[in-house]
């Protein structure tokens, strides 16, 4: 039985979309943030040392992060369908997107939310970050122009990776920019794996 500790308002989403998507047998033990800090709370460094969310526990190995996660359950449970073949230039594509989503994307787009919550001037890191938000999203609009997915044309795990930061940009409005990235999210909510986890996101608080 996999286990996924989820916390509100965070990445694990996509995690639950996989896991939907799998069709594994699998558990959520919710967190909620704090209501004044946003915070994760204290409970879930019993999980995992950083007190962060997702986590999973697969029998007995603790994995943290998204992208860990994803490649581990992929490999374990889906292979055949959620990536390209190992060792074909479509699997090394699939890994480049699939680690995208947590590296050269959530950087500038976590500087702009954080820049926002502050509410600070600053004498580089606004203009850095919207720089660098803008250069990523026409970066993956243009390979997506065309395409219905990433790779391969069928969903695969790097699709439901970059879910979540296309999900961000539409939380900020600015996917009114980018209509192929607004058109890319909507074709991924047609998956019921996906509405099924947007479901589930919304019960758990």
């Amino acid at each position: 039985m996999i286990t996924l500790y989820h916390l509100n308002k965070s990445r694990s989403k996509r995690i639950i979309w996989l896991l939907e998507e799998l069709g594994v047998e699998y558990q959520i033990e919710a967190f909620q943030r704090d209501k004044e800090t946003s915070l994760a709370p204290e409970a879930l460094k019993a999980i995992h040392p950083l007190g962060k969310s997702p986590v999973i526990k697969d029998d007995d190995l603790v994995i943290a992060e998204s992208g860990a996660m994803t490649e581990y359950l992929i490999d374990k449970y889906a292979a055949d369908r959620l990536a390209p073949q190992r060792g074909t230039p479509e699997y090394v594509e699939y890994l480049q997107w699939l680690h995208f989503a947590e590296s050269s994307a959530m950087v500038p787009l976590l500087l702009k939310m954080f820049l926002k919550k502050d509410g600070c001037k600053t004498n580089f890191l606004e203009a850095y970050a919207d720089g660098e938000a803008l250069k990523i999203l026409t970066y993956l609009s243009e390979q997506l122009d065309g395409k219905d997915y990433l790779v391969g044309n069928q969903l695969s795990g790097a699709d439901i990776m970059v879910f979540f930061v296309v999900g961000m940009v539409e939380q900020s409005g600015g996917l009114a920019f980018f209509p192929v990235l607004d058109a890319y999210l909507k074709r991924l909510r047609t998956h019921e794996a996906c509405q099924k986890a947007e479901q589930l996101e919304k019960e758990l608080g």
